[in-house]
């Protein structure tokens, strides 16, 4: 048995102490994005520092728990903060956590991330499905060797995020009159936000939005057989010919503004399953 395994069954004798169910759905979510856990009927929140071979947060609005409960019918766990690549983790240790919720019998994962926006039809505080994503953070969760227990050496990634999650996303949304997007996120190194002249290469290269994360676990998820759905709120406009500075503070504003309808519309896809 590889040294990863032996780690996830480490972390997973820690979590089995709180419970011993399965869990279909599992939620990522991300900066200034955790009102969702307000929407589950919380059983167990467990500390990343109690898990074994668990990353710790270290980013503003990332509270760092783990959230074992219910959405309607459906056992869910919630990770209330993630962890980044400019944070100093290695991309193993990134998407370790969406090992773990496959072992805890995770068929879907719902993605979030705050993100900036690209697209001139896109605005500020709208939300976006996330279609498709280019990776620009120079590394891979998969480099090195392949754990063929976990998922093949090479997986296709044709459809990363599930046009069936989209499509159930896309009938929340319209049920609800909720405005949404569809487009491509690419995702860079950070921690830096994009100079103009960056902006207008993302642009150029085919993509509408542009974040720190999401892409790593993404691949993990789709390694390991995962149907993923990612969601993007928009917290500021990237526009390089129109481009202000912006703080962290006025896209954690942005992020509680658009919060609740993105919470409505992954609440919705996660009871219609």
């Amino acid at each position: 048995m590889s040294k990863l395994i032996d780690n996830i069954n480490e972390t997973l004798s820690v979590i089995r102490k709180y419970t011993d169910k399965n869990y279909e759905v599992g939620i990522i979510l991300g900066t200034g994005l955790g009102g969702l856990v307000k929407e589950i009927e919380v059983e167990h929140t467990i500390d990343y520092g109690e898990l074994p071979h668990f990353p710790l947060s270290t980013v503003e609005s990332h509270q760092g728990k783990l959230i074992l409960g219910k959405i309607g019918d459906k056992n869910v766990v919630a990770m209330q903060g993630r962890f980044h690549y400019y944070e100093g983790y290695s991309m193993k240790q990134i998407t370790y956590p969406v090992r773990v919720m496959k072992f805890m019998g995770v068929k879907y994962l719902m993605v979030s991330n705050a993100c900036g926006g690209m697209n001139p039809l896109f605005r500020r505080g709208d939300i976006m499905l996330i279609v498709d994503h280019i990776n620009l953070l120079g590394d891979n969760p998969l480099i090195g060797p392949n754990e063929d227990e976990l998922g093949p050496r090479f997986p296709d990634m044709s459809e990363p995020y599930s046009r069936d999650l989209i499509k159930l996303a896309e009938e929340a949304a319209l049920k609800n009159k909720i405005r949404v997007q569809k487009g491509v996120y690419v995702a860079v190194p950070g921690p830096n936000l994009e100079t103009r002249a960056e902006y207008r290469f993302l642009r150029t290269i085919g993509a509408d939005v542009v974040g720190m994360s999401t892409v790593p676990e993404n691949i993990v998820a789709n390694h390991m057989g995962m149907k993923v759905l990612g969601i993007s709120i928009i917290t500021d406009e990237c526009f390089p010919d129109a481009l202000k500075p912006v703080s962290l503070e006025e896209i954690l504003e942005a992020a509680n503004e658009a919060e609740p309808k993105m919470t409505l519309i992954m609440k919705e896809v996660i009871e219609a399953l």
